[in-house]
């Protein structure tokens, strides 16, 4: 029933790149595979084993996907068996017409990897069909002056079967006046023709019925009949005759309707009546009628419909041509269909991969197609060709079959998708071409790692701030689908402790927020320094690393701090002493502060709260230096006390205060008796005792004046001593003013010397002065204050006064 090719290829089975698939097309290039079947056969039935055929195993069907395709699906695999089934009713004569040749073709297409073999199955013919006329009853009419061998043309039967099966013979019932011959056509066909085999005479019998029987060569053979009529009439001794028997022309498909194809002409040697001759088809089949009219009188054979020489290649007819006297002849008319390209090519999609990944290397088979295009010749050559812009390109196979392939590099991010055009063109003049788009999805992988949108982030955070606040956000993109483009958000690095990471600060792994876990603070911390890490979900994953740089601002937290003057040990006021001398911009002393807060927060500022006499004293606005701004009148004070406040530039802004304590002295000695009366607050009761006490002090000056000066002269005396044996150890210290560690970055630009005179005869007693003035005979002090240090001096000097004028008073006492 069916048969394998004569000649089978190898097909080599190597399923790697693309130069290497080329041995799996070598199927397709060979002879291809054919099988032979009759018309007719049942659904379901075998037509072969493919399968094996193609040297595939049954588990290659199903996995390989084996199938067919065709334009009209008449088979189908059993994906079990790998049999080659029926599907459909073949029908010879339906699908293949006239044609002697029966063969349909089909594609068997495999996958993983994509091939396709070429199978022809040639359809036999079986005796499905009886001759038949193409009228049931044939009227004749035939004079009685005929001679005996005078021949009729019959009307043929026609068989759609070809070879044995076709028409074989005609046979005629017995009569004793009309006997049967079958002649051969010229495109091969059989026709009979009757014959008179004795007179006719009308008077003895006008009229015979005959039965015509057309038989084909099947076993058992099948058969058709048509009735014959005949009339006998007077004589009309000569029938009509044609120029040729044959007529043949060749026309163009794409003529116009009514163009004129041929003219056949006969002629009649009778005279008068029985020469008027007139034509018509005879034995025509419908469709060639209906395409073509043929004038009777003239004999014109004119298009009626348009031609097609893809159904239609050749026309055969024949053309009776009849007197008036009934007689006839008949010749044949031939019409060739010339090919013009009037047919565009078609393209017909056999396989398409759904995706393809963007990574896929050149030379990647993405779809199969195959075209064709009815017309024949150069009109039916087909050429393919693709857009420039896109990265495929089209490999020619075999049998008008065609590749698409990948060529160059695909980037889904840039181009998600194509729409791909193939254009197919004939050879034709002028040449047609049709076109058909086809989309091909690309399908992501994870070639894209995160971006951030800033190559660094560098974000200010005032200092207290509330602990787990937002502090930052950091963002990346990724133009990839899916966990592809999922980011999460991590610190992988960071100049702080890998212990306190934790508790300063922490990130949102998926929004990218920074959350800060503690309070930061300027002064112990300013800066610091993360690397975050944004991360996808792919595989393998990718991941970008960004600096995010934290400035810690700084508030106006910290109140500055005076340094200088210090309180004394007891918690008092240190004095400085002014000469008398002292001219207008004298440097009396410096107040000097610093602020553990930086920029605008930390400038200090000096301002004046209190001063016992306004406008002795000017106070530098930034220096915080104390100068004279006038001399010393006489009728001034020789103790002032002055309240400066310190203060930052911060909003609102913080402040401090420092007590001077000023005394105007040429001398040390000369000061310490302005020491021992301490200022205390004004009180107004305390100032109406001082001046009952002056008033009696008045009263009694004349008794109390020689035992005063008695007193005092003692104290002086007394004084001297003890100022001199104090005093002359205290050496010159040239260290400056001891700033604890802390404030290294403070506001106090200079350092002041604390410097005492050794020598008892000068009285000049300089408090700050610099320490490259100072005697070089003078030691340092130790690490105690120098301010400290006077205090601790002077108090011991004051008490040591109280108690020799204690003593002083006793003695008064006893006298």
């Amino acid at each position: 029933m069916g048969g394998s090719c004569a000649q089978r290829c190898g097909a080599s089975r190597l399923q790697v790149l693309f130069p290497l698939l080329l041995p799996l097309f070598h199927r397709a290039l060979c002879e291809p595979i054919r099988y032979s079947i009759p018309e007719e056969l049942a659904k379901g039935s075998v037509v072969g084993n493919l399968a094996k055929d193609l040297e595939l195993s049954v588990l290659d069907v199903s996995a390989r996907k084996l199938r067919v395709s065709a334009e009209k699906l008449l088979f189908s695999v059993d994906a079990e068996s790998g049999n080659l089934l029926v599907k459909d009713r073949i029908d010879r004569e339906q699908i293949c017409k006239e044609r002697r040749r029966c063969e349909l073709q089909l594609e068997a297409v495999v996958e993983n990897p994509l091939n396709i073999f070429h199978i022809i199955v040639n359809v036999e013919d079986i005796n499905d069909h009886a001759p038949q006329f193409h009228k049931d009853e044939i009227n004749l009419e035939i004079s009685e002056s005929v001679s005996p061998g005078t021949g009729t043309i019959l009307d043929s039967a026609k068989d759609p079967d070809i070879s044995m099966n076709s028409l074989s013979k005609y046979q005629l019932s017995p009569n004793e006046y009309f006997s049967l011959v079958v002649k051969d056509n010229p495109d091969g066909g059989k026709y009979p023709e009757l014959i008179l085999k004795k007179n006719l005479d009308r008077e003895t019998q006008s009229a015979h019925h005959l039965v015509l029987t057309a038989l084909d060569g099947g076993d058992p053979p099948r058969n058709g009949t048509a009735r014959i009529r005949i009339l006998v009439v007077d004589a009309n001794d000569n029938p009509p005759v044609f120029g040729q028997d044959v007529y043949r022309v060749s026309i163009p498909e794409d003529v116009p309707l009514g163009t004129s194809v041929l003219r056949v002409s006969a002629t009649d040697q009778d005279e008068g009546f029985n020469a008027e001759v007139t034509y018509s088809f005879f034995g025509v089949a419908d469709k060639a009628q209906h395409v073509f009219s043929l004038d009777s009188a003239t004999g014109n054979i004119i298009t009626h419909q348009p031609l097609d020489f893809e159904e239609v290649e050749r026309y055969i007819m024949d053309i009776e041509a009849k007197d008036r006297g009934f007689l006839s002849t008949r010749c044949k008319v031939i019409i060739d269909v010339l090919d013009e390209n009037d047919n565009s090519p078609e393209i017909i999609l056999t396989s398409l991969s759904n995706e393809i990944l963007e990574n896929s290397p050149p030379g990647t088979v993405v779809a199969l197609f195959k075209t064709r295009d009815r017309d024949n010749g150069g009109n039916g050559e087909v050429i393919c060709n693709i857009g420039r812009a896109v990265p495929f390109k089209i490999y020619s196979s075999s049998n008008n079959y065609y590749k698409l392939v990948t060529d160059g590099a695909l980037d889904r991010e840039q181009t998600p998708e194509y729409n791909v055009t193939i254009t197919a063109t004939d050879r034709g003049k002028p040449p047609l071409s049709s076109s058909t788009t086809i989309t091909l999805h690309i399908t992501d992988v994870n070639d894209n790692a995160p971006l951030f949108q800033q190559s660094t982030y560098l974000i200010h955070v005032p200092e207290n701030n509330p602990p787990g606040t937002s502090i930052a956000q950091v963002s990346a993109s990724d133009p990839d689908l899916g966990p592809n483009g999922l980011i999460s958000y991590s610190i992988v690095a960071s100049d702080l402790e890998p212990q306190a990471l934790s508790s300063y600060v922490s990130v949102n792994a998926q929004s990218g927020v920074v959350f800060a876990q503690r309070a930061f603070d300027h002064e112990h911390l300013r800066a610091f320094q993360l690397t975050l890490q944004a991360r996808d979900q792919g595989s393998p994953a990718l991941s970008t690393n960004v600096s995010l740089r934290v400035l810690v601002t700084d508030r106006n937290d910290n109140a500055p701090r005076v340094l200088y003057p210090a309180l004394g040990p007891d918690g008092s006021a240190l004095f400085d002493t002014v000469p008398r001398a002292a001219q207008p911009g004298y440097l009396v002393t410096k107040v000097v502060a610093v602020d553990a807060d930086s920029g605008h927060n930390a400038w200090l500022s000096y301002h004046v709260l209190q001063a016992s006499e306004p406008g002795l004293f000017s106070l530098g606005l930034r220096t915080g230096e104390v100068r004279t701004a006038r001399a010393l009148g006489d009728r001034d004070a020789t103790r002032h006390r002055l309240l400066v406040a310190v203060r930052d530039g911060g909003q609102p802004p913080l402040s401090a205060t420092a007590t001077l304590l000023l005394v105007f002295a040429d001398s040390l000695q000369e000061a310490l008796p302005d020491l021992s009366e301490r200022p205390t607050p004004s009180d107004p009761q305390a100032e109406l005792q001082f001046y009952l006490v002056v008033a009696l002090a008045l009263i009694s000056v004349l008794f109390l004046l020689a035992v005063i000066l008695a007193i005092a002269l003692h104290l002086r005396r007394s004084s001297s001593a003890a100022t001199g044996g104090c005093f002359g150890s205290v050496l010159c210290s040239k260290s400056g003013l001891e700033i604890p560690p802390n404030y290294s970055e403070g506001t106090l630009p200079y350092a002041y010397n604390l410097c005492v005179p050794g020598d008892q005869t000068n009285s000049a007693f300089n408090f700050l002065t610099s320490a490259d003035h100072c005697p070089a005979r003078q030691d340092s002090l130790n690490k105690d204050s120098s301010s400290a240090l006077l205090g601790s001096i002077l108090t011991a000097s004051v008490d040591a006064d109280k108690k020799a004028l204690k003593q002083s008073a006793r003695g008064f006492a006893d006298t």
